[in-house]
């Protein structure tokens, strides 16, 4: 999971703008996505412009282009990415949803084993356009899910529906695929905390993923061009060709460690461990849409899905 988000900002502000990070992994539970309140909006005022410049040097960041995947329906928390999104068959006056990591619950991390539902709630999450400008404040009423077992996940409810965020911003919500990506598919990692998109292709699919106390299962590894920092975990991950969200993105190797915080390892069927520094992550989402229903309730016993229950 990764470095503290102001020290991400530092090396870059330090860097200026003909260089980038040692080592950009993806957000891990114990960056700086876990931090609650504004951010570092003080640091970005200081910093705000090398910090603009030298971020645009990354590999694989790109600007919205015409026709391309873009930042209409994502949202920015006060520590995280994440996304408006509704399930295949979710209708036009259901409430709508956000998706986001589980380790970026105000609360903190989720323990191993430990699943969070059906909690009240008021979190707030800037809804972006297309270009990337806020152009509102949606706020939470429920927690519906979140956990860091299997998985790296949270769902929150909105006081408000799909069809009145059409209505006000001209904005739809992304679709949460029902099946499992593909190798070599094109995606968009689309971070509203950063207002960034990062393009590569999904490289593989890891059996177990291991950081410190957490495993995750048939998680996503990226082509190296998608090299994300801290303040982009619950960044949807877009597969590019049919504008879908198959996963969420949530982690990437910093150091080189073999299964430690900031430093996943990559565990086969034998037991095999691989570390791949600089590599980065993200969970698959495909399993949600068969636990919930009707109205966008949450049914952990409906029949197909397979999500971790408390």
């Amino acid at each position: 999971m990764r470095k503290p988000l102001v020290v991400a900002l530092c090396a870059l502000a330090f860097a200026g703008a003909g260089a980038a990070p040692a080592v950009a992994a993806a957000p891990s539970p114990t960056g700086a996505d876990t931090t609650t309140g504004a951010g570092p909006t003080t640091l970005m005022d200081v910093v705000n412009s090398t910090v603009g410049t030298a971020a645009d040097t990354l590999n694989g960041l790109t600007a919205p282009k015409e026709g391309a995947v873009n930042f209409a329906g994502t949202v920015s928390l006060s520590n995280c990415s994440g996304s408006v999104v509704r399930m295949p068959d979710s209708a036009a006056d259901d409430p709508a949803l956000v998706l986001t990591n589980g380790h970026c619950l105000e609360s903190g991390f989720p323990a191993p084993g430990q699943v969070v539902v059906d909690q009240a709630s008021s979190r707030t999450f800037g809804l972006l356009n297309s270009s990337g400008s806020k152009v509102a404040t949606l706020r939470a009423d429920r927690l519906l899910y979140a956990t860091m077992t299997d998985t790296d996940a949270a769902v929150y409810r909105l006081g408000t529906t799909y069809a009145q965020i059409k209505s006000a911003y001209g904005i739809d919500p992304l679709t949460l695929a029902d099946s499992h990506p593909q190798a070599g598919t094109a995606i968009s990692v689309v971070s509203g905390y950063w207002k960034r998109i990062y393009s590569c292709s999904v490289d593989g699919f890891v059996y177990r993923m291991k950081e410190g106390d957490w495993t995750w299962k048939d998680s996503v590894r990226y082509t190296s061009e998608c090299n994300t920092i801290g303040g982009t975990s619950g960044s949807p991950v877009v597969d590019d060709a049919t504008r879908t969200v198959v996963a969420v993105n949530n982690t990437g190797n910093e150091d080189g460690e073999r299964c430690t915080v900031n430093n996943p390892c990559e565990v086969d069927e034998s037991g095999n461990v691989t570390v791949r520094q600089g590599i980065n992550y993200a969970q698959q989402t495909y399993q949600f849409p068969a636990c919930f229903g009707v109205d966008n309730k949450l049914e952990l016993s409906a029949s197909g899905c397979v999500l971790p229950k408390p």
